[in-house]
């Protein structure tokens, strides 16, 4: 299977990624993961590039990943996601799970269609998730939650899943993209190195004792002081206009 993503940029400062695979259940490959790790290289070396968004073709489910029985590790597809700087939405639709879910759990944010549904099956086929699941999921809904889901395979409703805060928002099936993009225009028309050091504070924070997290806020904040982009948002400010940011 070859070209199972769609890159394209619907706005100023936004790229989408559309994972384009096979059949109703937008089945892909692993060939998807080179596909997404050279993606991923790109947008973070594109000052330009201020926020993704990660979809499955209009109307499919996000993307499906067949457990394929091998022994070894499959390459990740949350990583090279999880790696970018600048802040990354998936719009989430159909029944995501296992690997599928990984990646979506890579993103910053996520949207999701009302009829969309999650599971991590994998302890009912006697394997554990291996691209992220364990680590991330306990870190966004909690101990016990994640427990439950990774630990009983149940699939839960999107109502649940936005209960949880496994997922940020629901929004009706046809209007999926457009409120993904919505939010994707909106966020980037901020200044893209106060999304990246943001994103930062927050990510790195978790690992970090309050004390060390609030170092490195302060110390990014400061870091921010020294940018043409500062300096623009100030002048746009006093002169009254909108800002024009250059990730500088």
């Amino acid at each position: 299977m070859k070209d199972q993503l769609v890159i394209s940029r619907p706005a100023a400062g936004l790229l989408l990624l559309t994972i384009s695979g096979t059949g109703k259940d937008n089945t892909v490959d692993n060939g998807l993961s080179a596909e997404l790790a050279a993606a991923c290289r790109e947008i973070n070396l594109d000052t330009e590039i201020r926020v993704v968004i990660i979809s499955g073709p209009k109307g499919r489910p996000f993307c499906t990943l067949p457990v394929t029985g091998r022994k070894q590790a499959s390459p990740s597809l949350a990583s090279p996601v999880a790696g970018l700087c600048c802040p990354v939405i998936a719009a989430v639709n159909g029944k995501i799970e296992g690997r599928a879910l990984e990646l979506a759990l890579a993103c910053d944010i996520r949207i999701a269609s009302r009829s969309a549904r999650f599971a991590f099956p994998g302890i009912t086929k006697g394997i554990i998730p291996a691209d992220g699941a364990t680590q991330r999921l306990p870190r966004l809904v909690g101990r016990a939650k994640a427990m439950e889901l990774l630990l009983t395979g149940e699939t839960i409703s999107a109502n649940k899943a936005l209960s949880i805060g496994l997922v940020n928002k629901l929004v009706p099936r046809a209007a999926l993209l457009p409120a993904a993009l919505e939010m994707g225009k909106e966020m980037a028309g901020k200044a893209t190195l106060s999304l990246q050091y943001c994103k930062e504070a927050v990510l790195k924070g978790l690992d970090m004792t309050l004390e060390q997290g609030l170092r490195l806020e302060g110390d990014l904040y400061y870091l921010l002081h020294t940018t043409q982009d500062r300096t623009e948002g100030i002048m746009a400010f006093r002169e009254k206009r909108k800002p024009v940011f250059k990730g500088k």
